[in-house]
């Protein structure tokens, strides 16, 4: 009996959507550091929804392709990809996200405790100092992802693990990728930032069972992305 072929993988209409914004980086002559339309004018051009078009170009930011910065739009940053690469880019992206989140689920709420423990008053001005840092950001327009990064990596130091420390570096680079892509969902950095003051509050009262579960509730909460939800319902 002759095989059925292998079943199509679903596409993503965002995935459709970065790939023809790569299409029109190359076809345009676009080079790095040069600036894409405004969000309207291209979801208009391209025909799509703004909500596509800004998943489409988190998908781009979280591959290093573009850039989003508040207050002057969307940058190039590396215009060598081609379409098809783009696209199984973010697929690979899409496939590593539930590990990476289970693993800083792991490392973080152990963190968090022994932070509670251990944490000096020099640790708590950092954690206040980042805190002051994505609240200010937030406020301003942006997502908070710099104070965000500074508030976990305030939160790692002050539990005085090194060992811990370097596996979280060592995951730098993938837990950037969930950070930049759950900031950008709607409402997402005030949310996070309420997260990051319950942590803060257990860290300073000493108690490591309620830091570690206002972690964990935390990374799990800004662990719901889009990328992870069904492309056909919405629904994860």
């Amino acid at each position: 009996m002759t095989e059925f072929p292998q079943r199509l993988l679903r596409t993503r209409l965002y995935e459709q959507v970065a790939g023809q914004i790569t299409a029109w980086i190359e076809a345009n002559g676009l080079r790095a550091g040069d600036r894409l339309p405004p969000e309207r004018e291209l979801a208009t051009r391209l025909g799509v929804s703004r909500a596509t078009l800004s998943q489409a170009l988190v998908a781009l930011e979280v591959i290093g392709v573009v850039v989003v910065r508040h207050g002057d739009g969307t940058v190039l940053t590396d215009a060598s990809h081609g379409q098809q690469r783009i696209v199984e880019a973010i697929r690979a992206h899409a496939d590593r996200l539930p590990e990476v989140i289970e693993t800083r689920d792991a490392l973080e709420t152990k963190i968090a405790g022994l932070a509670a423990v251990r944490r000096t008053d020099e640790d708590l001005a950092r954690i206040d100092d980042a805190l002051e840092a994505m609240a200010a950001d937030i406020e301003a327009g942006g997502r908070g992802v710099e104070g965000d990064e500074r508030f976990h990596g305030a939160v790692t130091a002050a539990a005085h693990s090194l060992l811990l420390a370097r596996l979280m570096d060592e995951i730098g680079d993938l837990i950037r990728e969930t950070r930049i892509e759950s900031l950008s969902q709607p409402g997402r950095p005030q949310n996070s930032l309420a997260g990051h003051r319950a942590i803060a509050d257990a860290i300073r009262a000493g108690d490591p069972g309620a830091a570690a579960t206002a972690m964990h509730a935390h990374v799990e909460m800004v662990s719901d992305v889009a990328v992870l939800r069904d492309p056909a319902t919405g629904a994860s």
